[in-house]
C-alpha cells in the first residue's frame, strides 16, 4: 500500500487541510468500525504508540493507538495553525509537524518565496525527510495553497521546488485556489502570476480551483434547500457542505462549506489508493494518462453529487444524471464550460455500487457532445472504488485536461498587466533581496507561452480527423 503526504501552506491551505483531515477521519470511521489500523488508514495516517515521543516505528497491526496525520503545516502567521491545535483535530498533529512565524508575508510573493523560503529551508527539508521516513512507499505529495496571498503563493511554490529537489521520483499534486476578480488583495495578480511560473515548471499535476465557483456552488445548494425545491432528497447537514458532524460542534466558519468541497475532491481522488474497487486508479495513473505534454498539467475538476441524498437506493436515472452533471458548467470548480472546449483527456473516478457497464454506457452516451483532440479520441481513464463517501450511495469525480482553463489564465494575465503597466506596487517586491524586475517579465512570459499552447490546441478543434497514412504494399 502506498502513502501520501499533505503539505498545507498559508491560511487558505491550512483551513482546507483542516477540513480534509476532519472528513478523512469521518470517512475511515464509517468504514473501519472495529477500530483496527489497516492499510486504508495507513495511506494518510500513522499509528503511533503514545508512550513514545512519536519517533518510534509505526504500529502496523492491531488496534488504533494514536493516529497522526502524514502532514506538514506551514504558515507565517500562527493564527490558523493555533486554531487547529486547539480544536478537535489537535491530537492528529504534533509540534514536529508545524512551521510557523508571527509576522506573515504581507500579501507579498517575494517575502514568502525569497525571505521565508531561505530562512526556513533547512527546517522544511528536515521535517519533510522525517515525514517521508515514516512511509514505506511514498507515492505522492499533495500541496494545498492559495495563489493570491503571500505565504501560500510564495512559500507554497518554494516548497514545491524543494520537493522536486529532494524527492524527484515522488509525484507532486498541487491544489491551487485562485482568487476571484473581486479579491480583497490588490497585489493578488502579481502573486498569482509569479506562482504560476513555478507551477508550470515544477508540478506534475495542478488542480486549479476558483473561489468564485465554490461560492456559487455553495449558494446554489443553500438556495435549493431553503426554497424546498429538492424536498426531502437533501439533508440539511450534508457531508460536502456542512461541518455539523464534527467531533465537537463548533460554529461553522464562512469558508468551511467551500473548503469542504475541495477536501472532498482530494478524498475522492485518493479513494482508489485507500479502498478496494473493481477498477483501481492509482495516483500515478492520473498524471500518466491525463498529461500528454509536461506544461499542460492543469486538470479541471467537477464533483457530483454536491449534497447528501436521503434515499440511499438511487435509481439508475439519477446515476445517469450524475454523469451529465459532471460535464455541466454548474459543477465545475473553476468558471469554465468544458463541453464547448477541447479535451486532451478525461478521467472519471466513480465511488459506490456502480458497474463497469454503467460507466461504459454513460461514456458512450456523452461522447458525441464532447470534443476530444483528433489524436486522442478515446482519451478516457476510468476508476471504480466500491466504498462510497459517507452519506452517499455513489459519487463521481471528473478530472479533465481541457482547454477551458485558458480563459482563467487570460483573465489573470489581464489583471496582472493592468498593474504592471503602471508599475503599481512593484517597489514592495523589488526591495526584497534577490527580487528583480526580470522575475516579473519571466513570469508573464511563462504564462503567455502557456496560453499560446492552449491556443494552438484550440485551433485544431473541429478540424477534419486525419488518419496517419499507412504503408502501401506493392502487389
Amino acid at each position: 500500500m502506498t502513502q501520501s503526504v499533505v503539505v498545507q501552506v498559508g491560511q487558505c491551505g491550512n483551513q482546507v487541510g483542516c477540513r480534509f483531515w476532519d472528513l478523512a477521519l469521518r470517512e475511515h470511521a464509517a468504514v473501519n468500525q472495529k477500530g483496527i489500523y489497516d492499510e486504508a488508514l495507513s495511506s494518510f495516517f500513522r499509528n503511533v504508540d503514545t508512550r513514545s515521543d512519536g519517533n518510534g516505528p509505526d504500529i502496523y497491526k492491531g488496534k488504533i493507538c494514536s493516529l497522526k496525520a502524514r502532514a506538514l503545516l506551514i504558515d507565517m502567521e500562527e493564527g490558523v495553525v493555533n486554531e487547529i491545535l486547539q480544536g478537535p483535530l489537535r491530537d492528529v498533529f504534533d509540534s514536529k509537524q508545524l512551521i510557523t512565524d508571527v509576522s506573515g508575508s504581507g500579501n507579498n510573493w517575494a517575502v514568502g518565496h525569497k525571505i521565508y523560503g531561505c530562512q526556513y529551508r533547512e527546517n522544511i527539508v528536515e521535517k519533510l525527510r522525517k515525514t517521508a521516513e515514516h512511509c514505506d512507499c511514498l507515492q505522492c505529495f499533495f500541496i494545498i495553497h492559495s495563489m493570491g496571498g503571500g505565504t501560500g503563493s510564495g512559500l507554497g511554490t518554494f516548497v514545491l521546488n524543494l520537493l522536486e529537489e529532494e524527492f524527484p521520483e515522488v509525484y507532486r499534486f498541487v491544489t491551487s485556489v485562485y482568487p476571484s476578480g473581486e479579491d480583497d488583495v490588490i497585489t493578488s495578480p502579481y502573486n498569482s502570476v509569479l506562482a504560476m511560473k513555478e507551477l508550470n515548471e515544477h508540478a506534475d499535476c495542478v488542480l486549479p480551483i476558483e473561489n468564485e465557483s465554490l461560492f456559487e456552488i455553495v449558494n446554489k445548494i443553500h438556495q435549493m434547500i431553503n426554497s424546498g425545491k429538492l424536498g426531502s432528497t437533501v439533508k440539511q447537514n450534508s457531508l460536502v457542505t456542512s461541518s455539523a458532524g464534527r467531533a465537537k460542534t463548533l460554529q461553522e466558519k464562512p469558508f468551511d462549506a467551500m473548503n469542504n468541497i475541495i477536501a472532498n475532491l482530494l478524498l475522492n481522488m485518493t479513494s482508489s489508493a485507500r479502498f478496494e474497487g473493481s477498477l483501481n486508479m492509482d495516483l500515478n495513473e492520473i498524471s500518466m494518462n491525463l498529461v500528454p505534454f509536461p506544461r499542460l498539467h492543469y486538470l479541471i475538476s467537477s464533483l457530483t453529487p454536491l449534497y447528501t441524498l436521503a434515499d440511499v437506493n438511487v435509481p439508475s436515472r439519477r446515476l445517469d444524471q450524475m454523469f451529465s452533471d459532471a460535464f455541466s458548467r454548474d459543477h465545475q470548480l473553476i468558471q469554465a464550460d468544458p463541453k464547448h472546449s477541447l479535451y486532451l483527456a478525461c478521467a472519471l473516478l466513480v465511488r459506490g455500487n456502480v458497474q463497469v457497464s454503467d460507466l461504459r454506457r454513460n461514456i458512450e452516451r456523452l461522447k458525441p457532445s464532447l470534443h476530444f483532440v483528433s489524436w486522442n479520441q478515446e482519451g478516457w481513464k476510468t476508476g471504480l472504488c466500491s466504498v462510497p463517501p459517507v452519506g452517499h450511495s455513489h459519487s463521481l469525480l471528473a478530472l479533465a485536461n481541457n482547454t477551458c482553463v485558458k480563459p482563467t489564465f487570460i483573465e489573470l494575465k489581464d489583471r496582472f498587466m493592468k498593474l504592471y503597466k503602471k508599475k503599481a506596487h512593484l517597489h514592495h517586491y523589488l526591495q526584497i533581496d534577490g527580487m528583480e524586475q526580470s522575475c516579473f517579465s519571466e513570469a508573464i512570459s511563462s504564462l503567455s507561452d502557456l496560453i499560446e499552447e492552449y491556443d494552438e490546441l484550440d485551433a485544431t478543434k473541429g478540424g477534419p480527423r486525419i488518419d496517419p497514412s499507412r504503408l502501401k504494399i506493392a502487389v
